[in-house]
C-alpha cells in the first residue's frame, strides 16, 4: 500500500488541499480515497469541516520504496526515466552527489498526488488527529508564535504603535509600523515582503512574476553559501561589486582566475594565506592585496577562527561563472 496521513481538520483552512475519505479498510483506522481536491474557499471548508469526511493533505507519505517505483512506472514512467538518466552521470563535491542538471530539468513538474496517488488503487489515507501545522506559510508562522498584547509576533528590530495581529520580521533593518492590522512584513537581506495576513498564500504569484521578469531574486540569495564558508554581496555597480567573505578556520577557495575582473581583498579580520601569482604571502587585519585580470590566485584560512574580508571586484563582467580553477580542495570543477 501506499500511504498519506490525513490531519483531522479542527476549522476551514482555506490554505490546505483536502482528501475525500472512501471506505474504510476492514477494521483498521484506513480509509479508500474518494478524491483529492484543491484548496478551497471558506465557504466551502466550511462544508468540508461540518461533514466530516475531508481530512487536510498534509503531503506526509510512507511507503515501500519499490512498491513507489512500481507505481511511478505504471503511472508517471517518464519521471522514472528523467531521473535515471540524470544519475547515470555523477560527481561528488562533500556530502553532495551531483547530478546532470539538463536531464533532471527535463523531468516532469508533478507531485506525489498527482503522478500517482490520484491514479493508483493501492492509495489509502490514515486520519491524525495531532497538534500539526504545516508551517508552509507566514501566517502559520503568526499562529504557532507567542504574541504581544497587541497580538503582533515580532522578531529583529521592529518598532510599532498601533498595530495588532501582525507578524513583523526583521534581520537587518529598523522596520516600523504605524496603525497596520493583519499584516505580514518581513524584511531580508534579499527583499521585504508586505502582505495581508489572509491573502499571504498569494506570494506564489510574486515568484511568478520575478521568473518571468528574470530577475536574479528568483533564483539567488545575496548571502550565498560555499564549501569553504559564504559571501555577502553587500552592493553591486555595473562595473563593480563588493563582497563580504567568510572564509572557515582550515579552508580555502579554489586556485582560479577570471577573465574580466580584477579583485581587492582587504582582511578585516584574522589571517589571510594568499597566492597572488608566484607570491604567496600572510596578511592580517587592515592589509590587502591587488590581483589584476588573469592572475592565478587563491584564498586560504590557516587559522583557528573565521577569516572576514572585503572583495572589491571591478571589471567589464562581474558574473559568478567567469572562474577557471586550477585547484579545489572540494573536487569542483
Amino acid at each position: 500500500m501506499l500511504v498519506t496521513f490525513g490531519i483531522v481538520p479542527s476549522y476551514p483552512e482555506t490554505g490546505y488541499g483536502y482528501i475525500k475519505e472512501g471506505k474504510k479498510i476492514n477494521d483498521i483506522e484506513a480509509y479508500h480515497i474518494d478524491k483529492f481536491v484543491e484548496k478551497p474557499n471558506l465557504k466551502t471548508a466550511e462544508t468540508y469541516l461540518e461533514s466530516k469526511q475531508y481530512l487536510w493533505n498534509s503531503g506526509m507519505f510512507m511507503f515501500k520504496a519499490s512498491k513507489y517505483i512500481e507505481e511511478l512506472f505504471k503511472f508517471s514512467p517518464s519521471i522514472v526515466h528523467a531521473c535515471k538518466k540524470a544519475l547515470s552521470q555523477t560527481e561528488s563535491d562533500l556530502d553532495f552527489v551531483r547530478i546532470i542538471e539538463e536531464e533532471f530539468a527535463k523531468c516532469p513538474n508533478d507531485s506525489v498526488d498527482y503522478a500517482i496517488m490520484e491514479k493508483t488503487d493501492c492509495a489509502v489515507v490514515v486520519p491524525l488527529d495531532a497538534n500539526w501545522n504545516d508551517i508552509g506559510s507566514f501566517s502559520a508562522i503568526w499562529d504557532i508564535n507567542n504574541k504581544d498584547e497587541q497580538g503582533n509576533v515580532l522578531k529583529g528590530d521592529v518598532i510599532t504603535t498601533d498595530s495588532s495581529n501582525n507578524l513583523i520580521i526583521s534581520e537587518q533593518k529598523l522596520v516600523s509600523t504605524v496603525g497596520i492590522n493583519n499584516a505580514i512584513v518581513i524584511e531580508t537581506k534579499d527583499a521585504i515582503l508586505v502582505a495581508n495576513k489572509d491573502k499571504v498564500q498569494q506570494v506564489k504569484n510574486i515568484v511568478e512574476q520575478l521568473q518571468t521578469n528574470n530577475r536574479q531574486e528568483a533564483n539567488i540569495h545575496r548571502q550565498v553559501y560555499r564549501p569553504w564558508g559564504h559571501y555577502d554581496s553587500i552592493d553591486c555597480g555595473k562595473r563593480d561589486e563588493v563582497k563580504r567573505l567568510m572564509v572557515k578556520p582550515k579552508e580555502k577557495l579554489s586556485k582560479q582566475m577570471h577573465h574580466h575582473r580584477a579583485e581587492h581583498w582587504i582582511v578585516v579580520s584574522g589571517t589571510a594565506k594568499v597566492t597572488n601569482g608566484d607570491k604567496t604571502f600572510l596578511l592580517t587585519e587592515n592589509q590587502s592585496t591587488y590581483i589584476p585580470a588573469g592572475v592565478v590566485h587563491s584564498l586560504e584560512n590557516p587559522g583557528l577562527m573565521p577569516l572576514e574580508v572585503i572583495e572589491v571586484r571591478s571589471g567589464s563582467y562581474l558574473g559568478e561563472d567567469d572562474i577557471i580553477r586550477f585547484e579545489d580542495k572540494y573536487g569542483r570543477k
